[in-house]
């Protein structure tokens, strides 16, 4: 499936080596304001190439608005965005046309479709997350009218882990660093193993406040499954924690569960849910990154005709793909919130009669 979610959907388009990539958002209502330079600062933090932390693939990654909008408004159709692909390189992936990369894709679309688009990986490679982003940031803007608010920030990189959570200085932070204080052990990790041809694993934690109680859809359209499945749906996510995660197996009940007062709850071992259903406290979310699997040592592998042969790869590639997935952890949790409190709109009657008041 190339589409995600139920009353918003986005369904995106394009390869990393083709002609461009793009999404379809629908379901935004109509009269929403689309700030077009908000979208393009998005697309600006996740796009590659701007620092010696990431691919030296140079993308501008200039959004174009197709449809959905009239005079810098929604009008309630689907709005359709696309993103030209501009510093391509495919040559560079010759050698690897009949070869499988350890640790792609390669090896499962190939048997599952019977070929693959080898230049970069085609539609598996994390070039398509750009169109996530521009999705998740119309998304943003419709989150701002109710007061939800999302942000991210690496909170490990190499197993070296922050203990500070500054999120305003993750913004200016050039790894998304949120600890200042493990910055440059985190940055060193990096480009130490960029120098031998090598990558990093990372963590990015995201947060969402402002999040109204009563978002998610029991049983099976939980808030926090949704999560998870919007956050291992992107390129070398692993593992996906919410609020304590795996930590909270560690407590007993009396330590994990969250006491509740007057004025709210006493902590957040839960991350924001209770049954699937937001609690009106920050949503927390860490996902897990593996290494890039692109690096530049030989590794064994097979060719599509079953040989032994060595990989020599080629090629641009981040060494450490977590910094960039910060940002579009961000685009899949507005996404996912965006689709939750659509879908929360009619679970009362009172909604219905706000939106609908009798005639006589």
């Amino acid at each position: 499936m190339n589409t995600f979610g139920k009353r918003l959907t986005l369904t995106t388009f394009g390869e990393s080596h083709g002609k461009a990539i793009g999404c379809i958002l629908d379901g935004v209502p109509a009269e929403l304001c689309i700030d077009e330079t908000f979208i393009q600062s998005e697309l600006d933090r996740r796009k590659p190439g701007k620092s010696n932390l990431e691919t030296g693939r140079k993308e501008e990654d200039k959004v174009e608005i197709l449809s959905g909008t009239f005079e810098g408004i929604s009008t309630g159709t689907p709005i359709a965005m696309i993103i030209f692909n501009t510093n391509q390189k495919s040559k560079d992936y010759d050698n690897i046309k009949d070869l499988f990369r350890p640790g792609h894709a390669d090896f499962t679309y190939f048997h599952k479709y019977g070929l693959r688009d080898y230049r970069g990986g085609g539609r598996s490679s994390a070039r398509e997350t750009a169109a996530r982003v521009a999705g998740g940031a119309i998304a943003k803007l419709m989150l701002k009218e109710i007061g939800i608010s999302i942000q991210s920030g690496l909170c490990e990189v190499d197993g070296i882990k922050g203990e500070v959570q500054d999120f305003e200085y993750a913004k200016s932070s050039k790894l998304y660093a949120l600890d200042p204080n493990m910055e440059a052990a985190q940055e060193a990790a990096i480009l130490t193993a960029k120098e031998n041809h090598d990558s990093v694993g990372g963590v990015v934690l995201t947060t969402a406040t402002g999040v109204p109680i009563g978002l998610g859809e029991p049983l099976y359209y939980k808030l926090d499954a949704i999560l998870a499945e919007a956050m291992m749906g992107i390129n070398a996510a692993k593992a996906v924690e919410i609020g304590d995660g795996v930590a909270s197996t560690h407590l007993k009940g009396s330590q994990n569960n969250d006491e509740i007062t007057i004025n709210g709850f006493t902590s957040n071992h839960a991350g924001g849910t209770l049954g699937g259903i937001s609690n009106g406290d920050t949503l927390i979310v860490k996902t897990h990154f593996k290494p890039t699997p692109s690096i530049f040592q030989e590794q064994h592998t097979i060719t599509t005709h079953n040989e032994e042969v060595i990989c020599n790869l080629k090629g641009r590639h981040d060494p450490c793909v977590a910094i960039r997935g910060a940002v579009v952890c961000e685009a899949m949790m507005a996404l996912t919130l965006a689709d939750m409190a659509l879908l929360n709109m009619g679970k009362k009657m009172d909604h219905l009669k706000a939106l609908y008041p009798r005639s006589n």
